[in-house]
């Protein structure tokens, strides 16, 4: 089988309100060691578009907008095997302690899934009738043929949270 791939830790602060759950990070995520490092990936602009911020393609300064905007990131899985990027190939799979995170960062009021696997997985994990609610958002990889514009009006729910 394939060697194992790892998550990377939450990006994360006291500040935090919102956690956005990927799956695992991709091949070129992994690659770059970067949260949605694929070009084609259209997290980072759904982001700088929701905060209206000047887009950049500086990893540091991308983290900062993040939290500054109240959004922590992390992964619902923290290790599997898994050939390519796609969550389909993913294989013996490991949780991430979503429930720990949580109690650390009480402040957190929401968290958004970005893609089925992230949000079936939290299901499992948590259960439906969690404390915290949990909703599932249109998956910013390319291989989720929605266009931008219909993704970002389903992510904009991000926004009005935070109001």
């Amino acid at each position: 089988m394939q060697n194992r791939i790892f998550s990377f830790p939450p990006i994360i602060d006291e500040n935090s309100k919102i956690l956005i759950l990927g799956s695992i990070p991709g091949v070129k995520s992994l690659e770059k060691q970067q949260y949605y490092a694929h070009p084609q990936n259209k997290f980072w602009k759904i982001i700088f578009e929701l905060f209206h911020e000047d887009f950049t393609g500086d990893y540091t300064e991308r983290i900062t907008i993040l939290k500054k905007n109240h959004i922590a990131l992390w992964d619902v899985i923290d290790s599997c095997e898994r050939k390519g990027s796609l969550d389909s190939e993913i294989k013996n799979e490991e949780a991430n302690h979503i429930e720990e995170l949580l109690e650390q960062y009480p402040n957190i009021q929401a968290i958004f899934c970005n893609g089925g696997k992230s949000y079936k997985n939290l299901q499992k994990l948590l259960g439906k009738n969690f404390r915290i609610p949990f909703y599932l958002l249109p998956s910013s990889s390319p291989l989720h043929t929605v266009s931008f514009e219909k993704k970002l009006e389903e992510w904009k729910r991000i926004v009005e949270f935070l109001k």
